[in-house]
């Protein structure tokens, strides 16, 4: 029997160890950030109890998805490695802020009232409404503050760039719109328009963005900034999708927060409206299209961008 010719074959891209050490990095980076001391170094230290709740809603838990989405796209745009990867560090910490503080708030009794998020009570139920409140908001500002250091690390417009679009990509026309929409939609029928709509800005905004601001980190041109920016919508909308489906086929122990609630709710999702098999159909379409769009980008180093495409919609929880 003759064996394949394997000399020169390129070694399977192993994600899990890609994201391990990049993962090192960013819990290190989170756990210096989130401290009573500020950042900058000035100013009075934050009271202890407000840092134990946002150090309680950020570490040891979640996918860390949008992080790694901005580290593969800096590396991926990137011709020197080391250029801006200071700039690209602090903007996948600064993301992941933002969603760590979308989760608190979406939790609470006013939004989602939900009691379980990563496997543990939500931030509310385990320090008050108020301290979750004010947690999320110190978040909120805490991740402007990493995009803006007062050194020569990240230098001035790199900063305000990723300002601008982490900005755009939680405000009123990015996630906490998408929010809006969807409290507002509770017992209604959306159609697939409408849907698509309310979670390209709940879901994909943030996603989208993480994958533009790492490549503004790396400099990308302005017909790959366009190919990425297509790759960030078609999975940004795949998680939502994905989402809908595990809410209805897996359990709350491995979801690691309530699952069936969307229907407890009365909300509308993806399987309420095309029901279980079109809507497995619909992600890996847009799976698809994530990998059509790396395709276009011309990069020569998107591995780790298709891998991540891959993950989130085949992943379990």
């Amino acid at each position: 029997m003759m064996l394949a010719d394997t000399a020169g074959a390129v070694p399977a891209f192993q994600l899990e160890a890609w994201a391990g050490v990049r993962l090192i990095a960013v819990e290190r980076a989170l756990e210096r950030w989130i401290t009573t001391e500020t950042s900058q170094g000035a100013g009075h230290a934050a009271p202890a109890a407000l840092v134990e709740a946002m150090r309680y809603a950020v570490l040891d838990g979640g996918k860390r998805l949008r992080p790694l989405l901005v580290m593969a796209a800096h590396e991926a745009v990137a011709v020197d490695a080391g250029a801006g990867s200071e700039a690209a560090l602090r903007a996948a910490c600064a993301v992941e802020l933002i969603h760590a503080y979308s989760l608190v708030h979406d939790d609470m009794p006013c939004m989602d009232n939900d009691v379980l998020r990563r496997g543990k009570p939500t931030v509310h139920v385990r320090f008050g409404e108020a301290d979750a409140l004010l947690a999320g908001d110190a978040l909120q500002a805490l991740a402007f503050e990493l995009l803006t250091p007062q050194d020569d690390s990240v230098e001035c417009l790199t900063q305000a760039r990723l300002c601008g679009l982490l900005a755009r990509a939680a405000g009123s026309s990015g996630m906490a719109g998408g929010q809006a929409i969807d409290l507002a939609s509770v017992g209604h029928r959306l159609n697939e328009s409408e849907l698509r709509e309310m979670h390209q800005l709940k879901t994909g905004a943030l996603l989208q963005g993480s994958v533009l601001m790492g490549a503004y980190c790396g400099k990308a041109a302005a017909d790959v900034l366009g190919a990425l920016e297509a790759y960030g919508a078609a999975i940004g909308l795949a998680f939502q999708v994905v989402d809908d489906i595990l809410d209805v086929t897996a359990d709350s122990t491995t979801l690691g927060k309530t699952a069936g609630k969307d229907a407890d709710n009365d909300k509308p999702t993806y399987v309420s409206l095309m029901g279980l098999e079109r809507s497995k159909a619909y992600a890996q379409e847009l799976l698809a299209q994530a990998q059509q769009a790396l395709s276009r980008s011309g990069l020569a180093n998107t591995r780790a961008l298709a891998a991540l495409a891959d993950m989130v919609v085949n992943r379990a929880n």
